[in-house]
């Protein structure tokens, strides 16, 4: 893999830098619904943040000629405070993801022809889709003082689709059989 334009590069480097950020700040979360008395919420946000440490070893791979020192530049949402609080920091988070990071990021790769890029910004941002609508239903049952299901929560490890029961056979994004799925 290899990356030719400075501008790719950079969008890279942010996005390794948010989904990096993204992923302590759930593994966080989680442990935090899970002291508070949600453990299949914590499940979830322990879920989503192995498919967000998907992303930036994705990123990160794509990055793999440009060994820098680099200053990132990430959009992250911060802060710690309850159940209901920390699942609408995440449903802000993927929200800008999706309706402003990736959508740029992956239309400057086509631009620009990475073709390497334009893959692994394509599967964050299938999977970050998916992420906001599952914080959004977990949000709705913490706000009644519920925890989710407790069904099992499975994550392709090559692009960070996100699944929750046993519904796909493969993966709807890349392909990737469900047998190597990571379940939680």
């Amino acid at each position: 893999m290899s990356v030719n334009n400075a501008m790719t590069v950079d969008f890279l480097s942010s996005a390794y830098g948010g989904e990096s950020m993204a992923h302590m700040r759930y593994t966080i979360w989680g442990d935090s619904a899970e002291k508070d008395g949600y453990p299949n919420i914590a499940r979830l946000f322990r879920g989503i943040a192995y498919a967000e440490w998907c992303h930036a070893k994705n990123h990160f791979n794509v990055l793999n000629d440009k060994v820098e020192d680099k200053t990132v530049v990430a959009g992250a949402v911060f802060g710690h405070t309850n159940i209901v609080e920390n699942l609408q920091g995440a449903i802000d988070g993927e929200l800008h993801e999706i309706d402003q990071m990736y959508p740029v990021y992956l239309e400057t790769a086509k631009f620009q022809k990475e073709s390497d890029a334009q893959r692994s910004f394509h599967y964050a941002l299938e999977a970050e889709k998916i992420h906001a609508k599952m914080f959004k239903d977990a949000q709705d049952m913490a706000k009644q003082q519920k925890d989710i299901g407790s069904e099992t929560i499975y994550i392709c490890p090559i692009c960070g689709f996100t699944e929750i029961g046993d519904n796909v056979e493969k993966c709807p994004v890349c392909g990737a059989k469900k047998e190597i799925f990571k379940s939680f």
